[in-house]
């Protein structure tokens, strides 16, 4: 076997919803809503399925997904986009990661990563032979310093993958942090893979700014997204990668050998969706914000200290803060166990040094089914601190 795939535990997310089968608990730990998604949406998949074509679409995507991409990022970020040479569909986001990563980095090549991480990107580099050059983030801020991106960033990098806004931690980097950023990848001649997946699930009036906005990000900039985190169809694997047309071809020959293309009805249904007024955009953030907000007030109410939550489906808990005297995985594994709610250990999230002392918790969830969650994690937590 690959050692690089061998080395790899089962990931956090399948161990912890396993426990919360096996307890029959509440599972706020792995990051899916329990609704259905937009009605019109799926009523879009439904009718291309039985009256569209169901043969192989064009490897870049189908054209009216392309176009709408193009157009929803026009509207939505002000970013111009070719749709014929710019825009490559792909069967979700992690796809579109694998596809930019094996295209643009070569053996020896080192890549920038921030950690806590999404658990793709490691072994994808790695496969790719690149070199990880870690830059830790910690609580509460989660923030970059140019000291470390001083201390990352060499005449070797090729790559820095940024996931904004950034899952676990639930945090989004403001214009000042991605201006730092760029002006890294611009001295040092760096492209930048941007994760952009959770851009449209960001809360209290935030506004998401993409990386390829910034000065001199343009054409080295690789953004990718998501229709299942903009949707809430997290099982239809639709995603897209937008870069300029060298980049772009780049990634293509990469994705061609992976997937090499997507059902086709779900292409016409996300691309009905892209098309949908402001309003669904705005009730859409709006329902998860005051999710959020539900469950954050519960669990403040009984004595956690709640980690701010700007974007994403996801808000954290500070343990020390709280009164926890477990770090973050034993407490994971006593509150599936012995209160029936399933989350997740931030620690997990890091490839080395890790913060031991955050839990994450998914929101996008039932008012009842939060409701109960936050009445177990309260009981759990005067058992936890005594």
């Amino acid at each position: 076997m690959n050692p690089i795939f061998a080395a790899l535990p089962t990931t956090i997310f399948e161990r912890m919803s396993a426990l919360a089968r096996e307890a029959g608990a509440i599972n706020l730990g792995q990051g899916f809503p329990d609704a259905r998604g937009p009605e019109d949406v799926l009523q879009a998949a439904a009718d291309a399925l039985l009256h569209g074509s169901n043969q192989y679409p064009p490897m870049a995507g189908m054209p009216e997904l392309r176009q709408a991409i193009a157009r929803h990022y026009h509207h939505h970020q002000a970013l111009d986009l070719d749709w014929e040479r710019e825009i490559v569909v792909t069967s979700g986001a992690t796809e579109a990661l694998a596809a930019a990563i094996f295209g643009l980095v070569s053996p020896g090549d080192e890549v920038v990563l921030f950690q806590p991480l999404y658990d793709a990107y490691l072994p994808l580099v790695r496969q790719a032979g690149g070199v990880p050059r870690l830059v830790t983030l910690t609580p509460p801020e989660w923030k970059w310093t140019e000291a470390a991106l001083a201390e990352a960033f060499s005449p070797r990098t090729r790559v820095v993958i940024l996931n904004n806004p950034l899952n676990p931690a639930a945090v989004m980097f403001d214009a000042a942090a991605l201006q730092l950023l760029a002006e890294y990848c611009v001295r040092y001649d760096v492209i930048a893979i941007c994760d952009e997946v959770w851009e449209h699930v960001v809360f209290d009036g935030r506004r998401h700014i993409s990386l390829m906005a910034m000065p001199g990000m343009r054409e080295r900039a690789v953004k990718i997204g998501s229709a299942g985190k903009i949707f809430s169809l997290t099982g239809w694997k639709v995603g897209w990668m937008c870069a300029a047309p060298p980049l772009s071809k780049a990634v293509a020959k990469a994705h061609q050998f992976l997937t090499f293309t997507t059902p086709p009805n779900l292409q016409a249904a996300v691309a009905y969706g892209l098309g949908k007024e402001d309003d669904y955009f705005t009730a859409m953030r709006l329902d998860f914000a005051r999710s959020r907000d539900r469950l954050s007030a519960a669990l403040t109410d009984a004595g956690y200290a709640v980690l701010p939550s700007a974007g994403s489906y996801f808000l954290c808990l500070d343990l020390v803060e709280s009164g926890v005297v477990l770090d973050d995985a034993a407490f994971c594994d006593r509150l599936v166990r012995e209160a029936g709610v399933a989350a997740i250990p931030v620690s997990a999230f890091y490839a080395k040094n890790p913060v031991r002392s955050v839990v994450r918790l998914c929101f996008a969830k039932q008012d009842a089914t939060l409701d109960m969650a936050a009445q177990r994690l309260a009981e759990a937590r005067i058992r936890f601190t005594a």
